[in-house]
């Protein structure tokens, strides 16, 4: 199968040169949603007098890497889902071939080896996968919107040089953030990193990190000056295998279980000065532009979840199984039911989207994301839930998807910052706006 994104360079090129209207993309099999407005960042180009798109706009190329990715999921992920989940681990060749595809460098520009392409073609990427198994997806959210943006855009020009082009093309990468006393208060840490004669040396312990069975790469938050609080937190690159550095405990988990997610101890992790990422007591500015970030693809994770779930007893109930001489999908309380689960997972891709268009167009989009994360995790656990209960005794056993997008579900109104962080963080933006 060749490289998705570079299949689709072409397209992508044109559309940056072209103002020719959007043309509307259609679903493979379900009535479309998947289509949101497309709007080029406004680095690129003035988009002042361009008129608004509606939101079941993708471009072409987008609409594109959504039937490609999909298809890849599809035919590679799925067959190996339940197995993933079973054993607990992820099957080496799924992330070999999510590099083969170009899935791991999306926005990473060519000239490192990445695909070029925008932050919405990420969304995009991480929602399809999600649709079929959500540790796959957040895999590759991830590496994408957390380790390799933090080396676009504060790595120095030699930590691009060496790595941008492995985090493309074979080496996974991990973000480092999260203590045992710091989890919703990140900023809390005490891993400490102290001035050596050539570089760095780091000392403490880091937990629930994703991606640490799989990963070489890892961006290492560490406190540089405890005595500024939180304004000494510094980020550092660390290398697997460098001394000090080892893999204490890999979690058991209820959901996304084929992902990794461990304990990881720095016990004096020595480091050369190279290894800075951006500027000494600048980490914290940078953890929180990520995780403003990665938020929104933590919320396309969870839509395409809701997606996944959705489809999967859909189609059973409208197909499969009969009860009083019926389709029990025919039953108008059922045909209720999926309604307006459908009309909440459309809800909360239009949050998703309008978030990641925002980005892109270089606008405030923090709010938007907290939003885009808060309801699409909710709209995933109520979506998967139900989804279990309309396929009765098939939903709940494991033979079937339906119990794995459920216990899936969960994580999301936990990771990357809870709920109750998220309905903080609208808050204080709608405070700010109406007090006078």
């Amino acid at each position: 199968m060749a490289s998705i994104p570079k299949a689709l360079r072409p397209l992508a090129r044109a559309a940056t040169a072209s103002s020719r209207p959007l043309r509307p993309a259609f679903s493979r099999s379900t009535p479309q949603i998947r289509c949101l407005s497309a709007t080029v960042p406004r680095r690129e180009m003035d988009i002042t007098d361009v008129p608004p798109t509606p939101i079941t706009h993708l471009s072409e190329t987008e609409a594109l890497m959504a039937d490609s990715v999909a298809k890849f999921a599809k035919d590679v992920v799925l067959p190996k889902a339940r197995e993933m989940d079973e054993a607990e681990a992820m099957d080496p060749a799924v992330v070999e071939q999510l590099f083969e595809q170009g899935l791991m460098g999306i926005e990473i520009p060519e000239e490192y080896g990445g695909s070029g392409m925008n932050f919405t073609s990420a969304i995009i990427a991480i929602e399809e996968l999600a649709r079929v198994d959500p540790s796959v997806s957040v895999l590759c959210d991830v590496h994408n919107t957390l380790c390799n943006t933090a080396i676009m855009k504060w790595g120095s020009a030699a930590l691009k040089k060496k790595w941008l082009p492995k985090l493309a093309t074979e080496t996974v990468g991990s973000f480092c953030l999260s203590e045992p006393v710091s989890g919703s208060d990140a900023f809390a840490l005490a891993t400490k990193a102290t001035r050596t004669e050539n570089g760095y040396k780091i000392t403490g312990n880091k937990m629930w990190i994703t991606n640490s069975v799989e990963a070489n790469f890892f961006i290492v938050f560490a406190n540089l000056d405890p005595s500024k609080k939180y304004k000494g937190i510094t980020a550092f690159v660390v290398e697997k295998g460098t001394p000090g550095f080892s893999i204490a405990k890999k979690e058991k988990k209820l959901g996304i279980r084929a992902s990794s997610t461990c304990v990881i101890n720095f016990d004096d992790v020595e480091i050369p000065k190279e290894n800075l990422l951006g500027n000494e007591f600048e980490g914290y500015k940078y953890a929180i532009g990520l995780l403003n970030e990665g938020r929104i693809g933590i919320a396309a994770q969870m839509t395409g979840l809701a997606l996944g779930a959705w489809e999967n007893a859909a189609g059973y109930v409208w197909n499969d199984r009969k009860q009083f001489g019926q389709l029990i999908g025919e039953f108008q309380g059922m045909q209720h039911q999926l309604a307006q689960t459908w009309t909440e997972i459309s809800a909360a891709r239009a949050l998703v989207y309008n978030a990641a268009r925002k980005k892109e167009a270089g606008e405030d989009f923090v709010m938007d994301a907290a939003m885009a994360k808060l309801y699409s995790s909710q709209v995933a656990g109520k979506v998967s839930g139900q989804a279990v209960e309309w396929m009765g005794g098939m939903g709940f056993v494991r033979e079937g998807l339906a119990e794995k997008y459920f216990r899936d579900s969960k994580i999301g109104a936990i990771y990357e910052g809870t709920s109750n962080i998220q309905l903080t963080t609208i808050a204080k933006h709608l405070q700010k706006t109406y007090t006078r």
